[in-house]
């Protein structure tokens, strides 16, 4: 995954859940700060490597939100529903179907531009784990 010559930066993000969404918004402002080159363009790409997780973009304001967002996506996919995967995690597959692997965020100044509410989240629905999340330009 290069998009300007340059190998992705990485963080780190560990679950402790099986479902659960973790606001990665500050670790994604600090890398910014800590690597110029990366906030030199007009946007960037978080993307996440795996197939039981996915990213998104919602409110951090409320809590509430991501718990109801959750709850939602159990009822969409329940974790026991008779799925013919052998592992056992179908239902974490479905959720990071529907929540995507990577989401472009638009950069001001070398900035995140996000709105006034918005965070963004690496979703877990296989955990708890330890992951590595991607960004780059």
């Amino acid at each position: 995954m290069r998009t300007t010559g340059r190998q992705p930066c990485v963080i780190t993000v560990a679950s402790r859940q099986r479902a659960q969404f973790i606001d990665i918004t500050g670790q994604i402002r600090a890398l910014l700060r800590e690597q110029p080159a990366l906030a030199d363009g007009p946007a960037i790409t978080v993307f996440v490597p795996h197939t039981t997780a996915g990213i998104t973009i919602n409110e951090n304001a409320d809590p509430d939100v991501m718990a109801d967002v959750n709850n939602a996506l159990e009822k969409i996919a329940p974790w026991r529903a008779g799925y013919r995967h052998a592992e056992g995690n179908s239902a974490a597959h479905i959720k990071a179907i529907l929540t995507g692997a990577s989401a472009r965020i638009p950069l001001e100044n070398g900035r995140l531009a996000l709105g006034t509410w918005q965070g963004i989240y690496f979703c877990e629905f296989d955990g708890p784990r330890q992951r590595q999340v991607l960004i780059s330009g």
